[in-house]
């Protein structure tokens, strides 16, 4: 089975998404995380789309959505690229399962717009968030920082793989729990190749930019806190944010925290039939 690609433009960049499904079914999205993009969700949507319409969008400088214009990314960006995405579904509310930066992309519009949203699954999506001031730099040395960093990536050239199995090699290497199969089909969606021969990732290199304005947690708490769909939060034991220690889930309400052993940060990856079970579970029990 192979899904439908549509496209919505959001702030005069069209992003791409696929559809997995029956239209008379629920809307559930599927969020990926940074420099990753909407096919890598393929074996989740399978398992769904026989209860769900499965949505499947690639976030702007991702996949083949459009890179945006000067190559800025931020948080508040991306929200408005998923509320095109549901304005285009036109149906709500919408149940968002999403992974890393797609998680924390989901808290922020579940916060938003609460009315709008069913229940959402953040795997590994709260990031290494700064829970306290500990590690604050002033901002003049931090603007200073971010000027340099958006010049190096302006003159910065994606790196080229002589061939395929080159580019595959490297998203084994990204991920050690990848199957051989499975890193093949990531791949095959994740890189593009060049006429004059070799192969380069989809994702803007502008993307790993980090805004010099540090994490506003009294915002993003009272964002939160207005979420009223149930939240399920998954972690991996094996995930370099587990070395954070527990997230403070203090300013959610209605949720739950799962850990999945033998699972990095791409829990949907590496331990797929729990992940599966914990979100059918959890969606079974908050379908309404």
């Amino acid at each position: 089975m192979e899904p439908e690609s549509r496209y919505v433009v959001s702030q005069r960049v069209q992003l791409h998404y696929v559809v997995w499904g029956e239209a008379g079914n629920p809307p559930l999205i599927l969020l990926h995380g940074g420099r990753d993009h909407a096919r890598s969700w393929d074996r989740t949507a399978l398992a769904l789309c026989d209860r769900y319409q499965v949505f499947v969008p690639d976030l702007r400088g991702h996949g083949d959505s459009d890179w945006a214009l000067g190559g800025n990314y931020s948080i508040i960006d991306y929200g408005l690229d998923l509320h095109a995405v549901v304005g285009e579904i036109g149906r709500t509310p919408v149940t968002i399962v999403a992974h890393s930066l797609g998680g924390s992309i989901a808290l922020q519009y579940a916060g938003t717009m609460p009315e709008s949203v069913q229940a959402v699954i953040s795997i590994e999506g709260l990031g290494r968030l700064q829970w306290t001031s500990s590690e604050h730099r002033p901002a003049h040395e931090r603007m200073r920082e971010w000027l340099g960093d958006m010049r190096e990536l302006a003159g910065r050239d994606a790196r080229v793989y002589p061939t395929f199995e080159d580019a595959v090699t490297r998203m084994r290497e990204a991920n050690s729990h990848l199957s051989p199969e499975l890193a093949r089909h990531l791949t095959v969606h994740g890189v593009r190749e060049l006429e004059g021969g070799g192969y380069v990732w989809k994702f803007d290199n502008h993307v790993r930019s980090r805004s010099p304005y540090e994490f506003n947690m009294e915002d993003a708490r009272d964002i939160w806190n207005q979420i009223r769909a149930p939240l399920l939060f998954i972690q991996g034991a094996e995930s370099w944010g587990a070395e954070d220690g527990t997230p403070d889930y203090s300013a959610f309400h209605n949720y739950r925290a799962e850990t999945v052993e033998g699972a990095g940060h791409w829990v949907h990856h590496d331990q797929f039939d729990r992940f599966l079970e914990l979100v059918e579970g959890f969606l079974a029990e908050t379908s309404g």
